[in-house]
């Protein structure tokens, strides 16, 4: 019994920060996806096969005993199976799941598109099938990063690559959920809890592009960084003054007056300006260039690296856009929205080839 999976990536169109501190994000799905595999044991074991190796360990009632510490790379994924199997909570088949590397740039870098999230939003999905389960793989997806990033990241990329295409979306309360895993009555919390708060928006229509800067950005750093220097009052102001420049952007985004939308989302970039030196030189070229081709952007994130999520009034000025950033040296890739995780008819190669390795 086994199940091919793949899911995608994610660039926040607006609302990023406030989202963390009661705003209203919209966010995209977009390519590359990233597939996965999983198989049903026989036993109790369990291996998680990544490019950089495998992990193995046991099913437990409370979680995976893993035979080794938990690498770093291995550790959304990991965290992602505990969950599960204490929501299962009781004895169960063990399996075996495969992911396969995040995007990366010509650098070797990756490119600022929520591979965790993306490996945690399928692992969760794996972990239900082999299972049988019913719980809401949402929920967990939720629970399980939120938990690894110690309270930090507000869910806005694992909603989305669950949900797919443009989404809007308001932090989910995972608190009560993470304290349940632990204390007890984890299942019976998580299937009372709320729906997320996730509504899928019409698609664009304007033309969306992807410049990366070349450099990598710790979101969490980044995120205690901005947290720290603001208090209270300040974040609620800025939350009220991100959510009306968002609700701009959401217009924007259903077509009409380009010029109007471009300026509501400059007015998005300057806001995220106010925390802090967020924009390095190389998105400030590259935003640069995109106002000299009567184009948009800003930056997709908590900034300080990755890349500019860009904006075109139609596909002939977002080839030209591109073309001409390509010219000064940065990755960029034309972006069409993609669907949420879902199964494929067909395992990549290496993943089957990992997973027939392990006995």
């Amino acid at each position: 019994m086994e199940r091919a999976l793949s899911a995608p990536g994610k660039l926040f169109v607006s609302g990023e920060y406030a989202v963390l501190w009661g705003g209203v994000s919209r966010v995209a799905a977009i390519g590359p996806r990233t597939g996965a595999l999983v198989r049903r044991r026989p036993d109790s074991r369990v291996h998680v096969c990544l490019e950089e190796g495998t992990l193995a360990g046991r099913t437990t009632p409370l979680g995976v005993k893993w035979e080794r510490e938990v690498p770093p790379g291995f550790s959304f994924v990991a965290r992602t199976l505990d969950e599960a199997l204490r929501l299962h909570g009781r004895e169960s088949v063990g399996f075996d799941l495969a992911l396969a590397p995040s995007a990366v740039g010509p650098n070797g870098l990756k490119l600022g598109m929520g591979g965790s999230a993306c490996a945690t939003v399928l692992a969760a999905d794996a972990v239900r099938f082999v299972l049988e389960e019913r719980f809401d793989a949402l929920k967990l997806a939720l629970v399980a990063h939120t938990a690894q990033q110690n309270g930090k990241g507000s869910g806005g990329d694992v909603a989305t690559s669950h949900a797919g295409g443009m989404v809007r979306y308001r932090r989910y309360p995972v608190s009560g959920l993470i304290e349940a895993s632990s204390a007890g009555g984890y299942r019976a919390a998580v299937d009372a809890a709320p729906s997320v708060d996730v509504w899928r928006l019409p698609p664009p229509q304007v033309s969306l592009g992807y410049a990366f800067t070349g450099e990598s950005a710790s979101t969490r750093v980044l995120i205690s960084q901005v947290e720290a220097k603001w208090g209270e009052s300040g974040r609620q102001d800025f939350v009220r003054r991100s959510d009306a420049v968002g609700q701009e952007i959401e217009r924007g985004l259903g077509g009409g007056d380009f010029r109007a939308f471009a300026e509501a989302v400059r007015e998005q970039q300057a806001l995220l300006l106010e925390l802090g030196p967020l924009e390095t030189e190389s998105m400030r070229r590259v935003l640069s260039l995109a106002a000299s081709y009567d184009c948009a952007g800003k930056q997709s994130g908590a900034g300080g690296g990755d890349g500019c999520i860009l904006f075109a009034p139609d596909a002939q000025k977002r080839a030209a856009l591109l073309e001409g950033i390509r010219a000064r040296g940065f990755h960029t890739l034309e972006l069409e929205l993609e669907p949420g995780v879902r199964g494929e008819s067909h395992a990549e190669p290496a993943l089957r080839s990992w997973l027939d390795a392990v006995r």
